[in-house]
């Protein structure tokens, strides 16, 4: 018994895309995107083609999800159709998997040094300022 069970499975000639809606049993809360783009392309022998992850939907109180995905023969016409914003978060999601070790080495150093020096100089130069207008104030 199959984890994907295919509830609808359509060839839309006028947008020159198939349309697959499937179900997926017992994996509520633990399937990301790419996973389920993955397990369709295995499933239903998409190697070449484009397949993308449009909607995962999570049914209340049953663990299962509902995937809606596009397929495309070439990346063009997929690019054409669906909204830029989509590519862009497949590509930063790929840059990120690929150098993800390399990058936090090099993001952590100088965050930690830009917060640690700011607020110390704030904390030295207001609380001097302070007192002396409190002094003033009680005379």
């Amino acid at each position: 018994m199959s984890m994907i069970e295919t509830v609808n499975d359509v060839n839309n000639s006028f947008l020159a895309r198939r349309e697959i809606t499937c179900n997926f049993r017992g994996l509520a809360g633990k399937l990301k995107k790419s996973e389920a783009v993955d397990m369709i392309t295995k499933e239903f022998k998409l190697s070449g083609k484009t397949v993308i992850a449009i909607n995962l939907k999570n049914h209340t109180g049953r663990p299962n999800i509902l995937g809606t995905f596009y397929i495309y023969d070439d990346e063009k016409t997929a690019k054409i159709q669906v909204n830029p914003v989509i590519f862009e978060r497949l590509e930063k999601q790929k840059a990120k998997e690929t150098d993800a070790p390399a990058e936090e080495v090099k993001t952590d150093a100088p965050a930690e040094e830009v917060k640690t020096d700011a607020p110390a100089e704030e904390v030295k130069t207001d609380a001097p300022a302070e007192e002396v207008k409190t002094k003033e104030k009680t005379e």
